[in-house]
């Protein structure tokens, strides 16, 4: 018998043992954390894994499967045109305008298919930092400064933390490149205009359908959160309509699948949530039998799936029961972070950094968050720091991050932005403090 191995095993039964019988079950701070942790994951639940994470599988399926290897190689490739590599991945949130967590299967799947590690984690921090809505209510809501600071940062910062991801990591990356060289080129089945309106069709239901309530009531972000579902449907219909031409998907499947949805449509007009899971559920169901590369679709979709969204839930359920939702507070006081993030010293601007790390921050929430921070002391160069760490990094985000990249290279990213935000929020508080 390995009694080596018997002694942990018996260690960590030892431990769980104990933690549950000083579970300190009926203090009220912990089981106001437990229904905190609870109480996050249910409104992640409903407001981020339909809308978000959903749409975001079957993207990252789709660029594992519809992409060639050779086309990821060319542009986000270790042997790519560093320029126009970094240009594409630094400005991807301008489109894709995500959280933390939905930019993950995306991430995963250049990543998978080529990506070096530069561009794709260029790519992983641009995606939820550089927001233009984001961006602009920071801008309406905290100043102008902050806000052009913010822009400014989150593309300089998407840049910078690539480069040195690559030059870090440099000698891997040699490998990487002396391997693709090797590779024969992949065939082409579809023209690369074909492939392009088919990712922009879903593109546009991730976009669209997570478009969220602007504070005006007129103007061109009301009129587009207005009419957001019927945009939705519209790239819906749109991309029916390909997979049946280009794809080979069987049009009664599509009927089959578009009819109960146009009608779920009309007769739940205030509930758009109740047609789109049945077009999720329609889709899933026909591709998953199809024998086509519709198939090969929803498996690389599934396999995403099955490995992000345990890692996503549990990670909510500890961020919650640590730090509570907006407005509500987990294990740790918020009065300890309002104290620990005044002024504009070393100490206030790394705890901001640290701590926006481990939060999760819904798309655009960060602002009212912050907002009620600077009303309680909280410097600008701290308010700067959180909203270059906190938006593109959470505790369920570092969680996945670490299941693709490995534990060291996640190390090495947190720390770079940690370190830069840190950094940034010192010398954005000399100036503007």
């Amino acid at each position: 018998m390995d009694w080596k191995s018997e002694w942990k095993k018996l260690a960590v039964i030892a431990g769980v043992f104990l933690a549950f019988f000083y579970l300190p079950v009926g203090a009220q701070r912990f089981d106001n954390a437990v229904m905190e942790a609870l109480h996050l994951a249910k409104w992640y639940a409903q407001e981020h894994v339909l809308l978000c994470l959903i749409p975001a599988f079957f993207i990252a399926g789709a660029i594992a499967v519809f992409v060639s290897q050779a086309s990821v190689m060319k542009y986000l490739g270790a042997k790519a045109n560093k320029i126009l590599a970094y240009g594409v991945a630094s400005v991807s949130g301008t489109i894709l305008a995500v959280c933390s967590c939905t930019v993950l299967p995306l991430f995963a799947g250049i990543y998978r298919m080529g990506a070096g590690i530069g561009p794709a984690t260029a790519f992983l921090y641009s995606g939820p930092a550089i927001n233009v809505l984001a961006i602009v209510l920071t801008a309406r809501v905290l100043g102008i400064e902050l806000g052009i600071a913010r822009a400014i940062g989150a593309v300089i910062f998407s840049v910078v933390i690539g480069v040195l991801m690559h030059l870090i990591f440099i000698k891997e990356e040699k490998q990487k490149v002396d391997a693709q060289m090797a590779m024969p080129e992949d065939e082409v089945k579809r023209p690369l205009w074909q492939d392009a309106l088919y990712f922009a069709s879903m593109v546009g239901i991730l976009v669209f359908a997570n478009w969220g309530k602007p504070d005006e009531t007129s103007g061109l972000w009301e009129a587009i959160y207005s009419s957001k579902w019927i945009v939705t449907a519209v790239f819906a219909i749109a991309l029916g309509v390909m997979l049946v031409r280009w794809f080979e998907l069987a049009w009664w499947k599509v009927t089959l699948t578009a009819v109960p949805v146009a009608g779920l449509a009309v007769a739940f007009p205030e509930q758009p949530l109740i047609a789109f899971s049945a077009g999720t559920i329609g889709l899933s169901v026909f591709t998953s039998t199809d024998k086509g590369e519709t198939s090969e679709w929803f498996s690389s979709s599934w396999g995403f799936a099955k490995q992000i969204m345990p890692l996503l839930l549990f990670g909510v359920l500890i961020a919650g029961a640590l730090l509570g939702r907006v407005g509500h507070e987990g294990l740790v006081p918020s009065e300890w972070v309002s104290s620990a993030v005044g002024g504009n010293s070393l100490s206030a601007n790394f705890f901001a950094s640290f701590a926006g790390t481990f939060m999760y921050f819904a798309t655009l929430t960060e602002v009212p968050i912050l907002q009620g921070l600077i009303g309680n002391g909280m410097g600008k160069g701290p308010a700067l720091a959180l909203l270059l760490a906190g938006p593109a990094l959470s505790l369920p985000n570092m969680l996945v991050i670490r299941s693709v990249l490995g534990t060291k290279k996640t190390i090495v990213f947190v720390t770079l932005v940690i370190v830069m935000a840190t950094i940034s929020g010192m010398i954005f508080g000399t100036f503007f403090g």
